[in-house]
């Protein structure tokens, strides 16, 4: 019990660096240009961009045939031979593309500055593109189609660019992401950044460099506390300022965004002071049971700390101080703690959990001016199982949070837990647990074996559905929550996850527009488990459906950048109208390539086979109809 009220307490210290989630955020509108400085031309608001995985940007132009010297007449076809386009694109709005070419290549820069900012968008390049996002107009994050890249380096997406200065003072190297969890060309990617400006005293001196916090592709941290001294290559000015506008590079090739926003941050300069404090020994049930007692020690102490206490529990505890407002502004106080408390600000009770076996965290919300105000903070635990612990933090809708406590009142984390991170090694490594699909525990998949690929290519595989539920590249599992402590049963993937659908893929439906069953009903479907096929040291999957024995195989392919799955069916009889659900989304689209970009472009399918689009319960589904004794296509992403 100790260990989960300490694990608890620390899920709670984390609070402190994911508070902007909370804030509203600005959209930056893509309703038409506005939102930026003037340019060439090379950039425009669109409604959709659709980009073709096998076209290079960089292609060379399709010729004519040859003339072979004889007249005759040219058919349509032969006589305007268009060149294979990397991109296209549809009128609307909501789509920032950029599509330079000799005569119009300019850079894009945001009518707004900033200095501290949270930004989150998401990213589409073509085969073989090339961009830049310039946080400040001079710190470069690189847009790059990086798809497949093993070892990433400082040019591929994601990475901090270097500079080409040649003086060794100014030089910057770069800096390379952690892991390239990048997509294929033409899928929509998502970037979330946390940047810092660069700081300066009152004189201009530069007192701080410029610092990425996070950088985060497709839900994987690649950068953490990176530290940018000087500009990148190619920046607005070569010079540091505390703001500048976002540019986005628009001379190398073209890029595609939506659903940019962003908060603009500042440090917070709320404190506390003055304070001092009363200790009480007992056993008391609510404040008021010791609040008028006479105190076992009384003091001042410079920080609010739950270390001023001699006992670990059976105590009560009441700080007092003021807290010293900056502005006028409406503020967010979180007390973490253990036991029971209450909290007052300016004589007004805004917190009240009063339970002696209790903790948590409690959130009180604020409007104040300017000025201080007095406070005061009750505690009080019978609960021997908890440490003493007491954290204040303060912060608004666009700041950051100013820890009030001392460091040992809340420490970050008292009781951490190593990892247990399991990887592949030379074989394929199975492992049997719950999944969480999507992360959401309401899905819990409790039939599912993970699959880790010596080639860095994993999957989930749901037994109780004969399903692939989810893909990715990278390393294999994080089974901390299955196995340490009592554990919950459950692995998490590592790296950029791509979930597919939750339900039975194969069925016979008495119409092509009948739902597949969620999972395989009793009486018709039934596992066989798996064997692991001797060449390869991969699992063969098997089941039997209404009388089918099915064998499923799963494998990397196309050098491990994509995954085949291979269905076989004995047993297959003249019995019609059976379905194979390839993937399922909120919008599929054929593209020219014959392959299907599924899920408003979160990854592609590709099959040979006479795959048909349609809507059932909201969403879009690929099916195949199985004539057959096999079902075969491939996963991209």
């Amino acid at each position: 019990m100790h260990k989960k009220v300490l694990m608890a307490l620390v899920a709670m210290a984390s609070i402190v660096t994911v508070y902007a989630q909370d804030a509203s955020v600005k959209t930056l509108s893509l309703q038409d240009m506005s939102a930026f400085k003037s340019q060439a031309g090379n950039w425009q608001i669109v409604g959709d961009v659709t980009m073709d995985p096998n076209v290079d940007v960089h292609h060379e132009p399709a010729t004519a045939p040859a003339e072979t010297g004889k007249k005759k007449k040219k058919s349509k076809d032969e006589s305007v031979h268009q060149a294979p386009q990397a991109v296209t694109f549809t009128a609307g709005t909501g789509v920032l593309l950029n599509m330079n070419d000799d005569t119009k290549k300019d850079n894009l820069q945001t009518a707004f500055e900033h200095g501290d900012i949270e930004l989150e968008l998401e990213v589409m390049l073509p085969k073989g593109s090339n961009s830049g996002l310039y946080l400040q107009g001079r710190y470069e994050v690189q847009l790059y189609d990086s798809w497949g890249v093993k070892t990433p380096a400082f040019s591929d997406i994601g990475g901090i660019y270097r500079n080409w200065e040649s003086e060794p003072s100014k030089i910057y190297m770069g800096k390379a992401p952690l892991s390239n969890p990048a997509k294929a060309p033409g899928l929509w990617q998502k970037l979330k950044i946390s940047f810092r400006a660069p700081k300066f005293d009152a004189s201009g001196k530069k007192i701080a460099n410029a610092r990425f916090v996070s950088v985060e592709l497709n839900g994987v941290r690649i950068h953490d506390n990176v530290e940018v001294p000087l500009p990148t290559g190619g920046p607005v000015e070569n010079n540091e300022k505390p703001t500048g506008p976002i540019m986005i590079q628009g001379d190398h090739g073209p890029v595609a965004f939506r659903n940019i926003r962003y908060k603009l941050m500042k440090e917070l300069n709320v404190t506390v002071s003055d304070i001092s404090y009363k200790t009480f020994k007992g056993t008391f049930g609510e404040v008021d049971d010791f609040a008028t007692l006479k105190p076992v020690k009384a003091g001042a102490s410079p920080e609010l700390t739950a270390e001023v206490l001699d006992d670990e529990n059976m105590y009560g505890i009441i700080y007092t101080g003021k807290i010293n407002i900056p502005e006028d502004e409406t503020y967010h106080f979180d007390l973490s703690y253990t036991g029971g408390i209450t909290f007052s600000i300016n004589n007004q009770r805004v917190v009240d959990e009063q339970r002696p076996d209790g903790g948590g965290r409690q959130r009180a919300t604020v409007a104040l001016k300017a000025g201080s105000y007095p406070f005061e903070i009750a505690n009080y635990k019978t609960a021997s199982w908890m440490p003493p612990r007491l954290g204040l933090t303060a912060h608004t809708a666009n700041s950051y949070p100013v820890v009030l406590n001392a460091y040992n009142s809340f420490p970050p984390d008292d009781d951490p837990t190593s990892p247990i991170l399991i990887q592949a090694g030379a074989e394929p490594r199975l492992l049997r647990a719950f999944v969480d699909f999507k992360g959401d525990r309401r899905q819990r998949i409790t039939h599912s074996i993970g699959v880790g690929d010596p080639n860095k290519i994993n999957y989930v595989y749901d037994l109780d559905a004969g399903n692939l539920a989810c893909v990715w590249r990278g390393d294999f599992v994080d089974a901390t929550p299955m196995w340490h402590d009592r554990g919950d049963g459950s692995f998490r993937p590592r790296g950029a996850v791509q979930y597919l659908f939750m339900s039975q893929p194969l069925a016979f439906l008495a119409s092509a527009n009948d739902p597949f069953p969620a999972t395989g009903k009793e009486g018709e479907f039934r596992t066989k488990g798996y064997i692991i096929e001797e060449t390869t040291n991969r699992p063969v999957f098997k089941y039997i459906y209404q009388g089918l024995e099915v064998e499923d195989k799963v494998y990397p392919d196309d050098q491990a950048r994509s995954i085949a799955h291979d269905i076989t069916i004995k047993n297959r009889g003249t019995k019609t109208g059976l379905y194979y659900k390839l993937a399922e989304g909120s919008a599929i689209q054929k593209l020219p390539n014959g392959s299907y970009a599924v899920d408003d472009k979160q990854y592609y399918i590709k099959t040979s086979a006479a795959a048909t689009i349609r809507d059932v319960n909201g969403k879009k589904e690929l099916v195949v109809a199985v004539d057959g004794s096999s079902v075969n296509y491939s996963i991209i992403w």
